[in-house]
């Protein structure tokens, strides 16, 4: 797989490095379209080289240029090519419509797309919509997508599937499901998070030769997280070195949240755990991980004397909304401890608003949606909005979790992209919680723990999905592969 650029932008600054490059850098516009045909091409020519036909679906701009010119490349390698287009091709405009009346020189074949004709190919390329998409997809447009989602032949898209939006990662109203997407010249936010990953299929990225120096006036919106290698430790270290984390949850029936948060912790490096949770789980919660120092807690001031203790705090594994819930939660509030907010702990925070610099939120879409007194569509409407929005009013740093959780610190704006649907069973979030714990307690910094603790999380489920599947994943699973990769 591709190596991709780090740096994320709005659809609105790639279009503008694109003019800049053909209008300030001298690039004709034609040879930009030209290079973005021949990317697709030899994108297709990779993936299915076995492919001898090529339908080719054309809206009415850009985009449909970049398509007649993969087209033209397809019939020039002696493909049986046929395009499909939504538009009338003599009025196209600009480079797209010189792009069409080359393809059609050659003696390329054009049909106007009509719904429910046959359509036989051993590959679609979807160049109907661009990246300026800003309404619902209607007519004839969602009668195409509809009839390339329900071709079997795998799907190609140019720049980004059609109906997705290029800034959200949300779908107007239909969007094109793709094998591979070949994108250009800067990476859109919207393709890394919310929808996208439905999809996209894989993301394959083109700089198309535009100069280093055209990105240098863009600053990123966002940057995707990548994996970087822990410090290495001390060789004189000790566990009182390594971080004490305090672990708060586990109210009657939810004893496993803090458990298996509390093994996440130990497993990324830890020093020491210790658990405060219900009395009456107290004394089974570690008898098959004897590490984890388990004590029975009732009361504020028999916290108080476990939070002095420990250098982080992660509150809400199974912590439930009691009035033992409501007792722990505000000692927890008011101490000036590093803490992970996460589950219950984040509800009882959305009653009880306040803001601190030193800790760090991990809400689903739901408990975001609790947090900024909103709906679950609100979120997913615009997950960046939404994260930016609960680290502003809550502090410190915030997670949004999902397919491409979002990490928004005070400095920086980050995606994370490992992880895979296998993760949608219970006990995932707290896992996270504990192996950010881990990461912060090792003295990594707020924002560095939550981006290295969502990737690693992610990425040891994609390791532990190789073999038995993603269906049936257990968040115990993540367990061994967590200490392989915080030691790689």
């Amino acid at each position: 797989m591709q190596n991709l650029p780090v740096k994320l932008y709005r659809a609105a600054q790639v279009r503008e490095m694109d003019r800049i490059a053909i209008q300030e850098r001298g690039i004709p516009g034609f040879e930009l379209m030209g290079r973005a045909g021949y990317e697709v091409f030899h994108c297709i020519k990779q993936h299915w080289p076995k492919a001898r036909s090529l339908a080719v679906f054309c809206g009415s701009g850009n985009n449909a240029g970049d398509g007649y010119i993969i087209a033209g490349l397809a019939l020039a390698a002696g493909l049986t090519v046929c395009v499909y287009t939504l538009a009338e091709p003599e009025k196209l405009n600009g480079d797209a419509l010189l792009a069409y009346r080359k393809y059609s020189e050659a003696s390329g074949m054009v049909m106007p797309f009509q719904a429910g004709q046959i359509i036989h190919a051993d590959v679609l390329v979807d160049a109907l919509l661009g990246t300026g998409l800003d309404r619902p997809v209607t007519g004839l447009y969602a009668e195409a997508i509809q009839a390339i989602n329900a071709h079997s032949s795998p799907v190609v898209a140019v720049d980004i599937p059609s109906g997705l939006n290029a800034d959200t990662g949300n779908v107007m109203a239909c969007a094109v499901k793709a094998d591979c997407t070949v994108t250009f010249i800067g990476l859109k936010q919207g393709l890394f998070t919310g929808q996208a990953a439905e999809y996209c299929g894989e993301i394959c990225y083109a700089q198309l030769a535009v100069p280093d120096e055209v990105f240098s006036g863009f600053k990123a919106t966002a940057t995707r997280v990548v994996k970087s290698q822990l410090p290495r430790r001390h060789r004189c270290a000790h566990k009182g070195s390594c971080g004490h984390v305090l672990i708060i949850g586990g109210d009657l029936g939810y004893s496993g949240a803090a458990r298996m948060a509390g093994e996440a912790a130990l497993r990324v490096g830890a020093g020491l755990v210790s658990i405060a949770t219900r009395p009456e789980h107290s004394g089974l919660m570690n008898l098959n991980r004897p590490e984890l120092m388990c004590h029975g807690v009732e009361t504020a001031a028999q916290l108080a004397k476990l939070l002095e203790k420990a250098d982080v705090v992660v509150l809400g594994p199974g912590l439930g909304q009691s009035t033992w819930a409501k007792t722990l939660f505000n000692t927890v509030r008011i101490a000036e401890k590093p803490m992970i907010i996460d589950a219950d702990g984040l509800n009882l925070l959305a009653n009880a608003r306040a803001a601190k610099p030193n800790w760090i939120l991990t809400p689903h879409p739901g408990e975001a949606a609790r947090l900024l007194n909103c709906t679950i569509a609100d979120i997913q409407q615009d997950r960046f909005a939404a994260v930016l929005s609960i680290q502003a009013n809550y502090g410190g740093v915030a997670i949004l979790k999902g397919a491409g959780t979002l990490i928004a610190s005070e400095q920086q704006l980050a995606v994370s992209n490992s992880g895979n649907p296998g993760m949608a069973s219970g006990g995932m979030g707290d896992v996270l919680a504990g192996v950010i714990a881990g990461l912060l307690a090792q003295g990594l910094s707020l924002q560095d723990a939550a981006q290295q603790g969502v990737y690693h999380h992610g990425l040891a489920a994609d390791l532990a999905v190789v073999k038995d599947g993603e269906r049936g994943l257990l968040a115990s699973d993540l367990m061994p592969y967590l200490r392989q990769l915080v030691n790689e």
